[in-house]
């Protein structure tokens, strides 16, 4: 592939750092969407292009990144704590608010780019039980999905002006550089990790090393638009994770945290992201052939702890 000259916003997260730095590493330019301080935007640099935005104030700058061939928009507020009015707030406001401020943005520019491609979430489905979801699945209900639906909505600017736009549903993204791993890990490791309620919730799962490959992928494929779930084909319940994770760090996992205690602890949170069951296929990565290289939870977290070789 030719190289691209990419914008990234929510460069510093999990899958924004990483991403950054496979893009240069594969001879792609990457333009940051820096985020303007109270003392106003961030150095540019010694040279080279620059943007610059405060979605909550609804500015942004892309009058210096130069041409861009492709969009990765990737900037939200956590949703992985309690969510009090004011959270819940910046949640809507950094994911509905932002997408749509920087949609508007990109089909102003004089040269459209080629491909946006938009974070979003499995949790547009809800609560399913046992129930699979595929990218047919209609929203489910609650402030995740709700907020997640509207989120994709957003991007509407960028489709009506004929962008391939793609919607990236990520499950729990798996690296022991942060995420719901990172927080989980420090209480595996002293044996206090355990199940989250019954444990027969299901977790849709993807390796970060996975989901870089699928943004590499989607940069240049053409049969990918639309919601695509990027979670591997085998979801696992939260008991199966549990198991596997501390077998994987050779640590009992005897203890278990009543579903009482994980509402009241997290509130709305816990019952949404901690103890709802999305239990979702990635059908449209599966018909394109997408080559997960893990695809196992055991030899995914296997691979992490530096015990696995190869892929699944």
């Amino acid at each position: 592939m030719p190289p691209m000259n990419v914008l990234v916003t929510g460069a510093s997260g999990l899958i924004g750092s990483a991403l950054v730095r496979s893009l240069a590493e594969a001879g792609h330019g990457v333009v940051k969407l820096s985020r303007v301080s109270a003392a106003g935007a961030r150095p540019p640099g010694p040279s080279g292009p620059s943007a610059t935005w405060d979605p909550s104030a609804g500015q942004i700058d892309l009058s210096r990144a130069g041409p861009l061939d492709a969009v990765i928009h990737l900037a939200g507020e956590t949703v992985g704590r309690r969510w009090t009015a004011p959270r819940k707030q910046r949640i809507r406001q950094s994911r509905v608010a932002g997408t749509r401020l920087l949609s508007e943005a990109i089909v102003r520019l004089p040269q459209l780019p080629q491909v946006m491609l938009c974070a979003s979430a499995t949790g547009f489905y809800g609560d399913g039980g046992d129930r699979w979801f595929d990218e047919s699945s209609g929203p489910g209900a609650g402030f995740l999905a709700e907020v997640t639906r509207e989120w994709e909505a957003a991007a509407t600017p960028a489709v009506q002006r004929g962008l391939r736009v793609v919607h990236c549903r990520f499950g729990l993204v798996l690296s022991l550089g942060g995420g719901a791993l990172g927080r989980m890990l420090p209480l595996f490791k002293v044996g206090l990790g355990g199940r989250l309620g019954g444990g027969r919730q299901y977790w849709s799962w993807i390796t970060l090393e996975d989901v870089l490959s699928f943004l590499h992928l989607a940069l240049r494929c053409q049969a990918l638009s639309g919601a695509i779930n990027v979670v591997t084909p085998n979801p696992v319940t939260n008991a199966e994770f549990t198991k596997v994770l501390a077998g994987s760090i050779h640590r009992p996992a005897v203890f278990s945290v009543p579903q009482f205690a994980v509402e009241l602890f997290f509130g709305e949170m816990g019952r949404e992201a901690l103890l709802a069951s999305c239990r979702v296929k990635p059908a449209k990565l599966l018909e394109n052939g997408f080559p997960f290289r893990w695809a196992e939870l055991d030899r995914a977290l296997g691979h992490l702890f530096g015990r696995t070789r190869g892929g699944s």
